[in-house]
């Protein structure tokens, strides 16, 4: 008997050649004939909500640096998913949002679970958002897809199909095409950019998440150490690009005008690679930069470069603009910037329940292992992080880029799908607040389904810490929805098919740690730890 060919084997058989062989979702109704039939040589992620479906592909892209699929619920599914796919956008993250749609026949007459308007839906938040307007078109689609998630500045898209449309006869194969994903930067203005900096007497280097997306974690070193410049943190990072226990790293730059333009006030340029000119939060009048400061910024997306207030800009692929920089760069003889104090600020105090955020931390660095990958989301503890946890290797942070919490979670099993589908053992550590465990707490059950060998953290005060900074900041008292009293983290956990344990005392945390970390049989383990909350760190980040 001779094989009908129709949309879904020819979509199939170019999902297989482009390499999107997982699949990430939550199944619904007008996506089953998509899903129908699925092949063996396919993996299918399951997670109990759209949010954490994309979060999961999220996590998935970033640590394979592939474009990936997550498949959602028609409209209902992808209002689920809107805010990770936010973060995704934020992250630069290739990923292709499926959805199903109702029969086209039907469509007409506005049937339930039909999105008259499917492709303004995502938007502002991806690069492309279609619908087909044959069945026929659909693989086309799906290769328009992928090139356009994955050119630069690479992000999540969008592509809508009808129910129907998978059973269509079509003859194949579908049309396979090569697209670059790299562009250099101008030359010449590259050589200026160059003599700017070897002219400078003090210039700062600002290197931001895209670096360490663009494996460009080597050639900022280099970059550094041939300038001799003092480097600093971006606001609010997702991820971490240069080595933050190097001679040349001076800390964080802040996260308002004030505290970003008073840190860099004395230097007479400031270089900022793969960032924003400037991501900020809290409110706080100052200037962009203080007179005498002048600006170069060399990132790969024009928006960014557009919507930077101060400084001239140039467009390129991050790595190879930092390395050919590295090169032109005449070495000027200035000394390099005397290292930044590392003598903690807050030393743990003999243990005396709830403990507090720098003993937790504290606890954790003497027990972290080596080239473990962090994942945080405990908002309100971001500066003790950076403080006794710091990134010292590439691929081993990451955040919420663009302030939804719920992330973490979830994306922490996609980081760890994605590091054992090519072959990366180290250890995924999730370091979650309590408030961020409730958005995505069921991802949890996807981590024990997979038998991921992830450890979590959750760090249990009791309320949304972080707003309750944030509060005193803009001077707003009295702000009601903040307390999270009656949360047992642990037995919901056990619930999920985790092991769990609740701890106390900064010894109960080390040796509960380690014996998670020593675990031969896989599966997750969370551990929550009573804390109490350290207000007036920072300016506060984003979420709860």
């Amino acid at each position: 008997m001779t094989t009908k060919t129709t949309v879904h084997n020819v979509a199939y058989d170019l999902l297989r050649e482009l390499g999107l062989t997982t699949i990430f979702g939550n199944p619904g109704s007008t996506e089953e004939t998509f899903l129908s039939d699925f092949p063996d040589d396919f993996t299918y992620v399951l997670a109990l909500q759209e949010a954490s479906a994309v979060a999961m592909a999220d996590g998935f892209a970033q640590a394979t640096r592939r474009p990936t699929l997550v498949n959602l619920h028609s409209h209902a599914g992808l209002g689920n998913g809107m805010g990770n796919i936010v973060n995704a956008s934020q992250a630069h993250t290739p990923l292709i949002v499926m959805v199903g749609n109702q029969h086209r026949e039907m469509m007409i007459g506005d049937p339930y679970l039909s999105n008259p308007d499917a492709p303004v839906t995502p938007r502002p938040w991806v690069k492309w958002a279609y619908e087909p307007y044959r069945a026929e078109d659909v693989p086309a689609a799906l290769m328009r897809a992928f090139v356009t998630a994955s050119q630069p500045p690479a992000g999540p898209v969008f592509l809508s199909v009808p129910l129907d449309d998978w059973n269509r006869p079509l003859e194949g194969p579908a049309v396979r095409r090569q697209s670059s994903t790299s562009f250099a930067p101008e030359t010449e203005r590259l050589r200026h950019f160059a003599d700017r900096i070897a002219d400078s007497d003090n210039p700062a280097l600002v290197f931001g998440p895209d670096v360490d997306r663009a494996e460009g974690w080597d050639a900022a070193v280099a970059l550094a150490e041939k300038t001799n410049a003092g480097v600093y943190g971006t606001p609010l990072p997702d991820r971490v690009s240069f080595p933050e226990d190097h001679p040349l790293y001076q800390g964080p730059i802040g996260e308002s005008l004030k505290s970003i333009s008073t840190t860099l006030a004395g230097h007479d340029l400031v270089v900022v690679i793969g960032a924003q000119v400037f991501r900020y939060y809290a409110f706080e009048e100052g200037d962009v930069l203080e007179p005498g400061t002048d600006l170069l910024h060399i990132t790969h997306d024009p928006h960014v470069a557009a919507a930077a207030r101060v400084g001239d800009s140039i467009l390129g692929e991050l790595r190879q603009s930092t390395e050919l920089l590295t090169e032109m760069i005449s070495a000027n003889g200035r000394k390099a910037p005397a290292p930044m104090d590392r003598t903690h600020t807050k030393v743990p105090k003999a243990e005396s329940g709830p403990l507090t955020p720098d003993q937790v931390y504290a606890a954790l660095a003497d027990v972290r292992p080596e080239h473990a990958v962090l994942v945080n989301e405990s908002t309100s503890t971001m500066p003790q992080h950076q403080e006794w946890l710091p990134t010292v290797e590439p691929d081993s942070n990451y955040a919420t880029p663009a302030g939804g919490i719920g992330w973490a979670l979830p994306a922490s099993v996609g980081i760890a799908l994605g590091n054992r589908d090519r072959g990366d053992t180290r250890p995924v550590i999730g370091l979650i607040g309590d408030g961020s465990f409730q958005y995505s707490i069921q991802s949890l059950w996807s981590a024990a389904q997979h038998k991921l060998p992830n450890v979590y953290v959750a760090m249990r005060n009791g309320e949304y810490a972080v707003l309750k900074e944030f509060g005193q900041i803009e001077h707003t008292p009295g702000v009601p929805g903040l307390e999270l009293p009656g949360l047992d983290i642990a037995s919901i956990a056990r619930g999920f098919g985790c092991a769990a344990v609740d701890v106390s005392t900064t010894e109960e945390l080390k040796r509960e740690f380690t014996a998670a970390l020593d675990k031969t049989s896989g599966g997750p383990t969370v551990i929550v730890v009573t804390t109490r909350p350290d207000y007036g760190n920072h300016a506060a980040g984003p979420g709860g």
